[in-house]
């Protein structure tokens, strides 16, 4: 199906008034992108920043007549919308275009993540095959990789994992694949533990190797090894839950961490764990350590 995109350049405080009336006048979706290359960090739980100069993308049917779209926004926004221009959008298969450009990804000397609708690289390795559906965790995002990475480091055999905020399942299918007893998949999101449980399906795993849980569904359990790939301000928010879940001696990773957020992290679990040596790959950081302390 063709399409057109309506891109319009506007200051944030009108951006929220601007998509409300690209959505009135028929767009199918709309999207935010800042516009002068502004940084926004981690956001406060409960905010949805945006940046000072907005591209706001409206996307509509090829076949609309673009003058009376763009005077039903106008009217709909009550002025001249900002800034702004048509343009066509190639008529692609854009799911199998995402596909023909997501590769097999080596994570070290023993283990792959391999999208499901490929032949694995090494047939020979642990290959974790993947398919991430609407979920965080392709591999591709250092946060994620530097887990990956840290995974086909250690022995898993016959140890209890939390996988916390576990997205697509990828950490915490990968060491069950690596001899892990059994794995819990917490998640804030049900499309998240969708996918969890069906890529452990995909690698043949038992039904109940890995059984997923909103947090407030989580029975009690405690950890071998701790994995939480989220964001910096849950993870020192939940510190005390995370150690809570943790055996004394076990391992923790965590990950989704910017290198100037890599300290205020480690405070929050300072008085239970010590530190490995911090990982780094571009702005991010991989914090792993063992639990010494009850």
């Amino acid at each position: 199906m063709p399409w057109l995109q309506l891109k319009v350049i506007s200051p944030r405080r009108y951006a929220e008034s601007i998509e409300d009336s690209l959505l009135a006048c028929g767009a199918a979706s709309v999207t935010f992108e800042d516009n002068a290359d502004q940084p926004i960090l981690e956001p406060g739980l409960g905010e949805t920043p945006l940046w000072d100069n907005v591209k706001i993308t409206g996307l509509f049917d090829a076949e609309i007549d673009t003058a009376k779209t763009i005077a039903i926004a106008e009217r709909k926004f009550g002025n001249k919308l900002p800034e702004h221009k048509w343009e066509q959008l190639e008529d692609k298969d854009w799911e199998r275009e995402w596909m023909n450009n997501y590769h097999a990804i080596r994570c070290g000397e023993r283990l792959w993540i391999c999208p499901s609708w490929q032949q694995p690289p090494e047939p020979d390795k642990i290959n974790l095959m993947l398919d991430p559906g609407l979920a965080f965790g392709t591999g591709t995002h250092p946060t994620t990789f530097m887990c990956m990475q840290w995974i086909d480091q250690q022995d898993f055999s016959g140890l209890d994992i939390v996988d916390y905020g576990c997205g697509s399942g990828i950490l915490g299918i990968a060491t069950l694949l690596m001899g892990a007893k059994k794995v819990i998949g917490i998640d804030i999101d049900p499309q998240a533990l969708l996918a969890t449980t069906e890529n452990a399906k995909r690698n043949n795993l038992p039904e109940d190797a890995m059984p997923v849980f909103l947090p407030k569904d989580c029975p009690e359990f405690q950890a071998d090894i701790m994995l939480a790939n989220i964001l910096a301000g849950p993870l020192a928010e939940l510190a005390p839950a995370l150690n809570a879940m943790t055996k004394v001696g076990g391992k923790i990773c965590l990950s989704g961490i910017l290198a100037i957020q890599a300290d205020t992290v480690k405070a929050a679990y300072a008085q239970w764990f010590e530190f490995d040596p911090i990982a780094t790959q571009e702005e991010w950081v991989r914090i792993t350590g063992t639990k010494v302390r009850a």
